[in-house]
Protein backbone atom coordinates (compact mmCIF):
# COMPACT_ATOMS: atom_id res chain seq x y z
CA UNK A 1 0.00 0.00 0.00
CA UNK A 2 1.34 3.90 -0.58
CA UNK A 3 2.12 6.11 2.60
CA UNK A 4 -0.64 8.11 4.29
CA UNK A 5 -0.16 11.36 5.62
CA UNK A 6 -0.98 12.21 9.13
CA UNK A 7 -4.86 12.93 8.66
CA UNK A 8 -5.14 9.08 8.18
CA UNK A 9 -5.24 10.63 4.06
CA UNK A 10 -3.74 8.89 0.93
CA UNK A 11 -0.59 11.53 0.10
CA UNK A 12 -0.95 13.67 -3.37
CA UNK A 13 1.45 13.38 -5.68
CA UNK A 14 1.61 14.12 -9.32
CA UNK A 15 1.97 10.89 -10.87
CA UNK A 16 -1.13 9.17 -8.99
CA UNK A 17 -4.34 10.23 -7.95
CA UNK A 18 -5.56 12.12 -4.77
CA UNK A 19 -8.40 11.92 -2.16
CA UNK A 20 -9.56 15.31 -4.12
CA UNK A 21 -10.04 13.41 -7.97
CA UNK A 22 -12.69 11.60 -5.79
CA UNK A 23 -16.11 13.20 -4.86
CA UNK A 24 -16.06 15.09 -1.26
CA UNK A 25 -15.59 13.22 1.28
CA UNK A 26 -18.73 14.56 3.25
CA UNK A 27 -20.75 13.03 0.73
CA UNK A 28 -18.80 9.59 0.96
CA UNK A 29 -19.30 9.87 4.72
CA UNK A 30 -22.72 10.22 4.56
CA UNK A 31 -23.45 6.61 3.63
CA UNK A 32 -20.34 5.21 4.39
CA UNK A 33 -18.18 5.89 7.61
CA UNK A 34 -14.29 6.52 6.46
CA UNK A 35 -11.23 6.03 8.66
CA UNK A 36 -8.85 5.52 5.97
CA UNK A 37 -8.49 6.49 2.69
CA UNK A 38 -5.45 5.53 0.50
CA UNK A 39 -4.32 5.49 -3.07
CA UNK A 40 -3.19 2.10 -4.61
CA UNK A 41 -1.78 2.69 -7.88
CA UNK A 42 -4.47 4.87 -9.89
CA UNK A 43 -7.18 3.33 -7.24
CA UNK A 44 -8.66 5.43 -4.16
CA UNK A 45 -9.24 3.25 -1.35
CA UNK A 46 -11.61 4.05 1.16
CA UNK A 47 -11.67 1.82 4.72
CA UNK A 48 -14.74 2.30 6.76
CA UNK A 49 -18.41 0.80 7.43
CA UNK A 50 -21.76 1.01 6.00
CA UNK A 51 -23.87 2.86 7.62
CA UNK A 52 -26.77 1.01 5.53
CA UNK A 53 -27.49 -1.96 3.16
CA UNK A 54 -24.26 -1.98 1.41
CA UNK A 55 -26.23 -1.84 -1.82
CA UNK A 56 -27.85 0.98 -0.90
CA UNK A 57 -24.88 2.41 -0.26
CA UNK A 58 -23.66 2.00 -4.19
CA UNK A 59 -27.15 3.29 -5.03
CA UNK A 60 -26.14 6.54 -3.36
CA UNK A 61 -22.20 7.23 -4.18
CA UNK A 62 -21.91 5.25 -7.78
CA UNK A 63 -23.39 8.43 -9.78
CA UNK A 64 -20.67 10.88 -7.40
CA UNK A 65 -18.06 8.59 -8.39
CA UNK A 66 -18.81 8.15 -12.24
CA UNK A 67 -19.29 12.06 -12.49
CA UNK A 68 -15.52 12.47 -11.13
CA UNK A 69 -14.36 9.44 -13.24
CA UNK A 70 -14.29 6.11 -11.16
CA UNK A 71 -16.45 3.06 -10.94
CA UNK A 72 -16.69 2.03 -7.16
CA UNK A 73 -16.86 -1.12 -5.79
CA UNK A 74 -17.49 -2.26 -2.03
CA UNK A 75 -15.49 -5.33 -1.37
CA UNK A 76 -13.65 -6.44 1.60
CA UNK A 77 -10.03 -6.90 2.89
CA UNK A 78 -9.35 -9.08 6.40
CA UNK A 79 -12.81 -8.58 7.35
CA UNK A 80 -13.14 -5.01 6.98
CA UNK A 81 -15.55 -3.06 3.81
CA UNK A 82 -12.93 -1.60 1.92
CA UNK A 83 -15.01 0.73 -0.91
CA UNK A 84 -12.45 0.90 -4.11
CA UNK A 85 -12.48 3.33 -7.19
CA UNK A 86 -11.17 2.36 -9.84
CA UNK A 87 -10.79 5.03 -12.91
CA UNK A 88 -13.19 4.68 -15.73
CA UNK A 89 -11.77 4.75 -19.68
CA UNK A 90 -14.33 4.77 -21.71
CA UNK A 91 -13.53 4.07 -25.68
CA UNK A 92 -10.44 2.19 -27.23
CA UNK A 93 -7.04 3.32 -25.34
CA UNK A 94 -4.58 1.09 -27.43
CA UNK A 95 -4.68 -0.86 -30.95
CA UNK A 96 -7.09 -4.00 -29.62
CA UNK A 97 -4.74 -6.59 -31.40
CA UNK A 98 -7.00 -9.54 -30.04
CA UNK A 99 -9.94 -8.13 -31.68
CA UNK A 100 -7.87 -7.55 -34.94
CA UNK A 101 -6.25 -10.88 -34.80
CA UNK A 102 -9.58 -13.16 -33.75
CA UNK A 103 -11.18 -10.85 -36.95
CA UNK A 104 -8.59 -12.24 -39.65
CA UNK A 105 -8.73 -15.63 -38.21
CA UNK A 106 -12.55 -15.77 -38.33
CA UNK A 107 -11.96 -14.35 -41.74
CA UNK A 108 -9.92 -16.82 -43.32
CA UNK A 109 -12.16 -19.98 -41.32
CA UNK A 110 -15.41 -18.47 -43.22
CA UNK A 111 -13.58 -18.29 -46.02
CA UNK A 112 -12.88 -22.28 -46.16
CA UNK A 113 -15.75 -23.35 -44.18
CA UNK A 114 -17.83 -21.69 -46.88
CA UNK A 115 -15.83 -22.65 -49.95
CA UNK A 116 -16.04 -26.37 -48.02
CA UNK A 117 -19.68 -26.66 -47.71
CA UNK A 118 -21.71 -24.10 -49.61
CA UNK A 119 -19.72 -23.72 -52.60
CA UNK A 120 -19.32 -27.46 -54.35
CA UNK A 121 -17.60 -26.22 -57.11
CA UNK A 122 -14.59 -25.12 -54.99
CA UNK A 123 -12.03 -27.49 -53.63
CA UNK A 124 -10.33 -25.51 -50.68
CA UNK A 125 -7.91 -28.74 -50.48
CA UNK A 126 -6.47 -28.58 -53.95
CA UNK A 127 -6.26 -25.37 -54.71
CA UNK A 128 -6.19 -23.17 -51.25
CA UNK A 129 -6.20 -19.78 -53.04
CA UNK A 130 -10.02 -20.59 -54.70
CA UNK A 131 -11.71 -20.24 -50.50
CA UNK A 132 -11.58 -16.41 -51.84
CA UNK A 133 -14.43 -17.17 -53.94
CA UNK A 134 -16.25 -17.63 -51.06
CA UNK A 135 -16.17 -13.67 -50.27
CA UNK A 136 -19.90 -13.60 -50.63
CA UNK A 137 -20.86 -15.88 -48.15
CA UNK A 138 -18.35 -14.68 -45.17
CA UNK A 139 -19.17 -11.01 -45.60
CA UNK A 140 -22.40 -12.19 -44.97
CA UNK A 141 -21.29 -14.49 -41.67
CA UNK A 142 -19.49 -11.23 -40.63
CA UNK A 143 -21.64 -8.44 -41.38
CA UNK A 144 -25.08 -9.97 -39.32
CA UNK A 145 -22.10 -10.99 -36.45
CA UNK A 146 -20.77 -7.84 -36.35
CA UNK A 147 -23.38 -5.60 -36.61
CA UNK A 148 -25.23 -7.37 -34.01
CA UNK A 149 -22.09 -6.35 -31.45
CA UNK A 150 -21.76 -3.38 -32.63
CA UNK A 151 -25.33 -2.38 -31.99
CA UNK A 152 -24.60 -3.63 -28.21
CA UNK A 153 -21.15 -1.13 -28.31
CA UNK A 154 -22.47 1.88 -29.77
CA UNK A 155 -25.28 2.12 -27.11
CA UNK A 156 -22.94 1.08 -23.80
CA UNK A 157 -20.80 4.04 -25.31
CA UNK A 158 -23.96 6.33 -25.51
CA UNK A 159 -24.86 5.16 -21.99
CA UNK A 160 -21.53 5.41 -20.65
CA UNK A 161 -20.61 2.11 -20.11
CA UNK A 162 -17.32 0.74 -20.90
CA UNK A 163 -17.01 -1.76 -23.43
CA UNK A 164 -14.54 -3.70 -25.39
CA UNK A 165 -14.97 -4.16 -29.16
CA UNK A 166 -16.36 -7.23 -30.90
CA UNK A 167 -14.45 -10.44 -29.95
CA UNK A 168 -14.63 -12.90 -33.40
CA UNK A 169 -14.69 -16.88 -32.46
CA UNK A 170 -13.16 -18.55 -35.31
CA UNK A 171 -14.11 -22.25 -34.98
CA UNK A 172 -14.85 -24.45 -38.47
CA UNK A 173 -18.10 -25.23 -37.72
CA UNK A 174 -20.74 -25.31 -40.27
CA UNK A 175 -20.47 -21.61 -41.11
CA UNK A 176 -16.60 -21.16 -39.53
CA UNK A 177 -17.32 -19.21 -36.52
CA UNK A 178 -18.95 -19.84 -33.21
CA UNK A 179 -20.16 -16.17 -33.34
CA UNK A 180 -18.81 -12.76 -31.68
CA UNK A 181 -19.25 -11.32 -27.91
CA UNK A 182 -18.22 -7.84 -26.26
CA UNK A 183 -17.39 -7.42 -23.24
CA UNK A 184 -19.02 -4.94 -20.43
CA UNK A 185 -17.20 -4.00 -17.85
CA UNK A 186 -18.16 -2.17 -14.74
CA UNK A 187 -22.04 -1.67 -12.97
CA UNK A 188 -25.06 -0.68 -15.03
CA UNK A 189 -26.01 2.52 -14.29
CA UNK A 190 -29.97 1.95 -14.66
CA UNK A 191 -32.44 -0.10 -16.19
CA UNK A 192 -32.79 1.86 -19.24
CA UNK A 193 -29.20 1.28 -20.11
CA UNK A 194 -29.53 -2.23 -19.47
CA UNK A 195 -32.56 -2.63 -21.83
CA UNK A 196 -31.32 0.10 -24.39
CA UNK A 197 -27.52 -2.20 -24.22
CA UNK A 198 -29.56 -5.52 -24.28
CA UNK A 199 -32.05 -4.86 -27.04
CA UNK A 200 -29.78 -2.81 -29.45
CA UNK A 201 -27.67 -6.28 -30.54
CA UNK A 202 -30.66 -7.62 -31.40
CA UNK A 203 -32.35 -5.23 -33.32
CA UNK A 204 -29.22 -3.90 -35.49
CA UNK A 205 -28.28 -7.37 -36.15
CA UNK A 206 -32.00 -8.01 -37.31
CA UNK A 207 -31.53 -5.04 -39.89
CA UNK A 208 -28.79 -6.49 -40.84
CA UNK A 209 -29.72 -10.10 -41.15
CA UNK A 210 -33.06 -8.54 -43.33
CA UNK A 211 -30.95 -6.85 -45.71
CA UNK A 212 -28.81 -10.16 -46.23
CA UNK A 213 -31.54 -12.27 -46.62
CA UNK A 214 -33.28 -9.96 -49.19
CA UNK A 215 -29.57 -9.37 -51.25
CA UNK A 216 -29.29 -13.20 -51.03
CA UNK A 217 -32.59 -14.72 -52.69
CA UNK A 218 -32.27 -12.57 -55.71
CA UNK A 219 -28.74 -13.75 -56.53
CA UNK A 220 -28.74 -17.13 -58.43
CA UNK A 221 -28.94 -20.19 -56.56
CA UNK A 222 -26.39 -22.62 -55.75
CA UNK A 223 -27.06 -26.21 -55.81
CA UNK A 224 -25.46 -28.18 -53.12
CA UNK A 225 -25.35 -31.73 -53.12
CA UNK A 226 -28.07 -33.92 -51.44
CA UNK A 227 -26.28 -34.52 -48.38
CA UNK A 228 -24.30 -31.10 -47.23
CA UNK A 229 -21.18 -31.57 -46.10
CA UNK A 230 -20.89 -35.71 -46.97
CA UNK A 231 -19.12 -37.30 -44.01
CA UNK A 232 -17.24 -40.48 -44.15
CA UNK A 233 -20.75 -42.89 -43.32
CA UNK A 234 -23.08 -40.58 -45.94
CA UNK A 235 -24.78 -38.33 -43.63
CA UNK A 236 -24.88 -35.13 -43.36
CA UNK A 237 -26.77 -31.86 -42.23
CA UNK A 238 -29.83 -30.29 -43.01
CA UNK A 239 -30.68 -26.76 -41.69
CA UNK A 240 -34.14 -25.92 -40.36
CA UNK A 241 -36.31 -22.85 -42.17
CA UNK A 242 -37.42 -19.63 -39.60
CA UNK A 243 -40.71 -18.19 -40.01
CA UNK A 244 -39.05 -15.02 -40.93
CA UNK A 245 -37.19 -16.35 -43.97
CA UNK A 246 -39.93 -17.77 -45.09
CA UNK A 247 -41.85 -14.20 -44.74
CA UNK A 248 -39.27 -13.08 -47.16
CA UNK A 249 -39.26 -15.00 -49.34
CA UNK A 250 -42.56 -14.43 -50.19
CA UNK A 251 -42.35 -10.92 -49.50
CA UNK A 252 -39.89 -9.80 -52.41
CA UNK A 253 -41.54 -13.25 -54.18
CA UNK A 254 -38.21 -15.28 -54.42
CA UNK A 255 -39.30 -18.76 -53.78
CA UNK A 256 -37.52 -20.73 -51.14
CA UNK A 257 -36.50 -23.60 -54.09
CA UNK A 258 -38.13 -26.68 -52.87
CA UNK A 259 -38.91 -28.41 -49.00
CA UNK A 260 -34.92 -27.88 -47.65
CA UNK A 261 -34.02 -23.95 -48.62
CA UNK A 262 -30.28 -24.64 -47.70
CA UNK A 263 -29.79 -27.02 -50.73
CA UNK A 264 -30.81 -24.76 -53.72
CA UNK A 265 -29.97 -21.17 -52.76
CA UNK A 266 -27.35 -18.50 -53.07
CA UNK A 267 -24.77 -19.18 -49.60
CA UNK A 268 -25.75 -15.35 -49.03
CA UNK A 269 -29.01 -16.76 -47.44
CA UNK A 270 -26.73 -18.82 -45.19
CA UNK A 271 -25.45 -15.94 -43.74
CA UNK A 272 -28.83 -14.81 -43.34
CA UNK A 273 -30.01 -18.35 -41.51
CA UNK A 274 -26.83 -17.81 -39.20
CA UNK A 275 -28.50 -14.08 -37.94
CA UNK A 276 -32.05 -15.49 -37.41
CA UNK A 277 -30.89 -18.17 -35.48
CA UNK A 278 -28.28 -16.33 -33.70
CA UNK A 279 -30.98 -13.97 -33.16
CA UNK A 280 -32.88 -16.50 -31.10
CA UNK A 281 -30.49 -17.88 -29.44
CA UNK A 282 -29.43 -14.29 -27.50
CA UNK A 283 -33.14 -13.29 -26.93
CA UNK A 284 -33.77 -16.59 -24.83
CA UNK A 285 -34.61 -14.82 -21.93
CA UNK A 286 -32.29 -15.59 -18.92
CA UNK A 287 -29.04 -14.90 -17.32
CA UNK A 288 -26.41 -12.00 -19.39
CA UNK A 289 -28.05 -12.93 -23.11
CA UNK A 290 -29.53 -10.27 -24.50
CA UNK A 291 -32.70 -11.83 -23.96
CA UNK A 292 -32.17 -11.81 -19.64
CA UNK A 293 -30.53 -7.97 -19.96
CA UNK A 294 -34.01 -7.22 -21.79
CA UNK A 295 -36.17 -9.58 -19.08
CA UNK A 296 -34.20 -8.20 -16.02
CA UNK A 297 -34.75 -3.73 -17.11
CA UNK A 298 -38.65 -4.64 -17.87
CA UNK A 299 -39.54 -7.05 -14.86
CA UNK A 300 -36.90 -6.23 -12.33
CA UNK A 301 -36.38 -8.95 -9.63
CA UNK A 302 -39.42 -10.85 -11.07
CA UNK A 303 -37.12 -11.59 -13.77
CA UNK A 304 -35.99 -14.56 -11.35
CA UNK A 305 -39.15 -16.50 -11.29
CA UNK A 306 -39.05 -16.71 -15.50
CA UNK A 307 -35.40 -17.44 -15.92
CA UNK A 308 -36.11 -19.96 -13.63
CA UNK A 309 -38.36 -21.42 -16.42
CA UNK A 310 -36.01 -21.45 -19.11
CA UNK A 311 -34.23 -24.28 -18.73
CA UNK A 312 -37.56 -26.58 -17.97
CA UNK A 313 -38.47 -25.66 -21.44
CA UNK A 314 -35.55 -25.80 -23.38
CA UNK A 315 -35.43 -29.96 -21.98
CA UNK A 316 -39.16 -30.21 -22.38
CA UNK A 317 -38.50 -29.23 -25.96
CA UNK A 318 -35.76 -31.79 -26.44
CA UNK A 319 -38.23 -34.45 -25.03
CA UNK A 320 -40.91 -34.11 -27.19
CA UNK A 321 -38.79 -33.78 -30.54
CA UNK A 322 -36.93 -36.96 -29.07
CA UNK A 323 -39.74 -38.80 -27.80
CA UNK A 324 -42.75 -37.62 -30.03
CA UNK A 325 -40.97 -36.19 -33.16
CA UNK A 326 -39.10 -38.86 -33.39
CA UNK A 327 -35.38 -37.41 -34.00
CA UNK A 328 -32.51 -38.46 -32.96
CA UNK A 329 -30.11 -37.30 -30.14
CA UNK A 330 -27.78 -35.48 -32.34
CA UNK A 331 -30.83 -33.51 -34.08
CA UNK A 332 -32.02 -32.44 -29.91
CA UNK A 333 -28.48 -32.43 -28.94
CA UNK A 334 -28.66 -28.26 -29.23
CA UNK A 335 -31.63 -28.19 -27.36
CA UNK A 336 -30.02 -30.07 -24.15
CA UNK A 337 -27.04 -28.21 -24.69
CA UNK A 338 -28.73 -24.98 -24.65
CA UNK A 339 -30.90 -25.71 -21.18
CA UNK A 340 -27.51 -26.73 -19.31
CA UNK A 341 -26.12 -23.28 -20.38
CA UNK A 342 -29.36 -21.41 -19.55
CA UNK A 343 -29.47 -23.49 -15.90
CA UNK A 344 -25.68 -22.02 -15.39
CA UNK A 345 -26.61 -18.56 -16.69
CA UNK A 346 -30.33 -18.52 -14.55
CA UNK A 347 -27.88 -19.68 -11.74
CA UNK A 348 -25.46 -16.84 -12.10
CA UNK A 349 -28.26 -14.41 -12.47
CA UNK A 350 -28.90 -11.03 -14.24
CA UNK A 351 -27.12 -7.81 -14.44
CA UNK A 352 -28.10 -5.89 -11.50
CA UNK A 353 -28.40 -2.08 -12.20
CA UNK A 354 -27.57 1.06 -9.98
CA UNK A 355 -30.85 2.38 -9.87
CA UNK A 356 -34.08 0.53 -10.22
CA UNK A 357 -36.82 3.48 -11.96
CA UNK A 358 -39.37 1.89 -14.65
CA UNK A 359 -38.78 1.96 -18.54
CA UNK A 360 -41.59 3.85 -19.59
CA UNK A 361 -43.90 2.41 -22.26
CA UNK A 362 -42.08 3.10 -25.49
CA UNK A 363 -39.54 1.23 -24.55
CA UNK A 364 -41.80 -2.18 -23.20
CA UNK A 365 -43.60 -1.66 -26.45
CA UNK A 366 -40.79 -2.17 -27.91
CA UNK A 367 -39.30 -4.95 -25.66
CA UNK A 368 -42.66 -7.02 -26.78
CA UNK A 369 -41.96 -6.53 -30.55
CA UNK A 370 -38.02 -7.87 -30.13
CA UNK A 371 -39.39 -10.67 -28.22
CA UNK A 372 -41.84 -11.66 -30.97
CA UNK A 373 -39.18 -11.11 -34.16
CA UNK A 374 -37.46 -13.40 -31.90
CA UNK A 375 -39.85 -15.88 -32.32
CA UNK A 376 -40.16 -15.35 -36.20
CA UNK A 377 -36.40 -16.66 -35.99
CA UNK A 378 -37.60 -19.83 -34.24
CA UNK A 379 -36.97 -23.10 -35.72
CA UNK A 380 -37.44 -26.30 -33.74
CA UNK A 381 -35.17 -28.19 -35.63
CA UNK A 382 -32.52 -26.00 -36.72
CA UNK A 383 -30.29 -28.50 -37.63
CA UNK A 384 -31.01 -32.04 -38.26
CA UNK A 385 -28.57 -34.83 -38.62
CA UNK A 386 -29.49 -37.18 -41.97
Amino acid sequence: MDDVDSSGFGSSRADRPSLEDGPPLEHVESVFTVYEVRTEGDQLVYYGDPRTHPERVMRELWPAFRQAGYEPQLTTRYGEYVLVAEPVSIGIDTIPWTNILLFVATVFSTLFVGALWWYPSIDPFANPLEVLHAWPFSLAILSVLGIHELGHYVMSRYHEVDASLPYFLPIPTIIGTMGAVIKLKGRMPNRKALFDIGVAGPLAGLVATVAVAIIGLHLPPVTVPESIAQQAEGGGVRLGIPPLLELLAMAVDQPLYGDDPTRNVNPVVIGAWVGMFVTFLNLIPVGQLDGGHILRAMTGEFYETIGALVPAVLFGLAAYLYYIGGYGLQTVFIWVFWGLLAMVLASAGAAHPVTEEELGTSRVVIGLITFGLGLLCFMPVPLEVI
